[in-house]
């Protein structure tokens, strides 16, 4: 394939990828409004009350962004397999193979991300958030403000959790080594950071360290992973040549 083939079959793969979120996406605006009530649970119930809503057409914002996080979840698993069918060309098939048995783990990790994000991490932030010298502040929060953390953190919470998944299949196609990434942590503390600052729509370090603190967990547990994927490799290839 020539480089604008190459351009062709990607813009052909976003195109199916963005239909499915539009689908998705329209799909979700006849449960959004149950799904905005399930989301605000943890602040009513820790507040007793309702979210303040300041701005004339927050109301609507609020309504297709949850729809629209909503959306990127139920497709993700399909958006995983544009891309692969993208690169495939490209593999051998024993990568391919590692490439497509890797899909329903990238998806479950990505759920379990979502899971873990929205029963463990959010109602830990919120309790320290919303005591957080409540005998001198008020805190009365934004219906805006608190979904745009709320969904930042369940999407990308969720994204990050595929990290030790594509890592393990990386190193079983030779192309990541465990001892590379140990060499290399401080460039990836570096990138948690950024990653960090950008998924966070606050400027607090508590809300960065929230985020930082998984993302330190699964780039241990992806040294691990790999460490295992490099041993398989090296007994597959020894095996082969004897």
């Amino acid at each position: 394939m020539t480089i604008w083939e190459h351009l062709e079959e990607l813009r052909a793969r976003l195109l199916r990828a963005v239909i499915a979120v539009l689908v998705a996406f329209v799909v979700m605006l006849f449960f959004t409004s149950d799904i905005i009530e399930y989301l605000s649970d943890p602040y009513t119930d820790i507040t007793g009350r309702p979210l303040q809503q300041l701005e004339p057409t927050g109301n609507i914002v609020i309504y297709f962004r949850v729809a629209l996080l909503g959306a990127g979840i139920v497709v993700i698993p399909y958006i995983t397999y544009q891309l692969f069918m993208f690169v495939s060309p490209g593999l051998t098939r024993r990568e391919r193979r590692w490439i497509l048995s890797a899909l329903p783990f990238t998806t479950g990790f990505f759920l379990l991300g979502v899971a873990f994000s929205w029963f463990i991490m959010i109602p830990a932030a919120f309790e320290f958030l919303i005591g957080f010298q409540n005998d001198v502040l008020a805190n009365e929060w934004t219906a805006q403000r608190y979904f745009a953390f709320l969904t930042s953190i369940i999407f990308w919470v969720g994204v990050s959790f595929e990290m030790p998944v594509v890592l393990y299949v990386l190193a079983r196609m030779g192309l990541v080594g465990r001892q590379a990434l140990i060499n290399n942590w401080r460039f990836a503390v570096v990138a948690m950071s950024v990653v960090a600052a950008l998924v966070t729509p606050t400027v607090d370090p508590f809300n960065m360290l929230l985020v930082m603190a998984p993302l330190l967990i699964l780039y241990m547990i992806s040294i691990v992973l790999v460490g295992i994927a490099e041993n398989r490799l090296r007994r597959a290839l020894d095996s082969q040549d004897t």
